[in-house]
């Protein structure tokens, strides 16, 4: 495999979304296959996708494909800033801390930072969920679609991509969400009459 025209190939399957907000990396060095970390808000800029090619080689195209739609699709998708019920109670408590802390009003100050936690932390957790891990799977799939593969075969090829990188590492078994993801993959590509629940997509 050439670094470079593998490189030029993912950027030209990427949608224009994941172009514009994603860098792919060459990282030998580390043990994961592909590596995603969690952008933070105060990280603004291009968010980084890392890919050990050594081992990126050893999986097959239509699981390169998908995987790499998959990671495009889980960064595109984090948004702190989108104005929701959590973030503005976020923004408003943020607001009453700072007339807090401006009146040195002891129990207001621990109210409104109680309050920005509790809504910060909520938002973390949303970005965070299984259902923003089964939703990053579904948009990549939708991608795929439009690059030439069916549902039902980019859900096997994620399938057994998810399966693989597993391998490649050398992990003796699926974490808690792979798992879920596999199952709901399953159901996707009709291997399996038995989906996800909502009460599990909500962990």
């Amino acid at each position: 495999m050439n670094l470079e025209s593998e490189i030029s190939r993912l950027l030209d399957l990427m949608p224009a979304s994941g172009r514009m907000l994603t860098k792919l990396v060459s990282k030998p060095q580390q043990a994961k296959v592909i590596d995603t970390p969690f952008p933070l808000p105060w990280k603004q800029g291009s968010r980084y996708i890392y890919i050990n090619f050594d081992l990126w080689r050893r999986l097959s195209r239509p699981q390169r494909d998908l995987i790499l739609l998959r990671a495009v699709s889980l960064l595109t998708n984090v948004q702190w800033f989108k104005p929701d019920l959590y973030q503005g109670v976020t923004l408003a408590a943020l607001l009453g801390l700072t007339l807090e802390l401006m009146q040195a009003d002891a129990i207001g100050i621990v109210i409104a930072g109680g309050l920005t936690t509790l809504a910060a932390r909520q938002i973390w957790r949303n970005n965070r969920s299984v259902q923003r891990e089964i939703d990053a799977d579904e948009g990549a799939i939708k991608v795929a679609t439009r690059r030439g593969y069916t549902e039902t075969e980019a859900a096997k090829h994620l399938l057994s991509g998810i399966e693989t990188v597993a391998q490649i590492e050398g992990r003796s078994s699926l974490n808690f969400t792979e798992l879920i993801r596999c199952q709901n993959l399953r159901a996707m590509a009709n291997i399996s009459p038995v989906g996800v629940p909502d009460s599990v997509k909500q962990e």
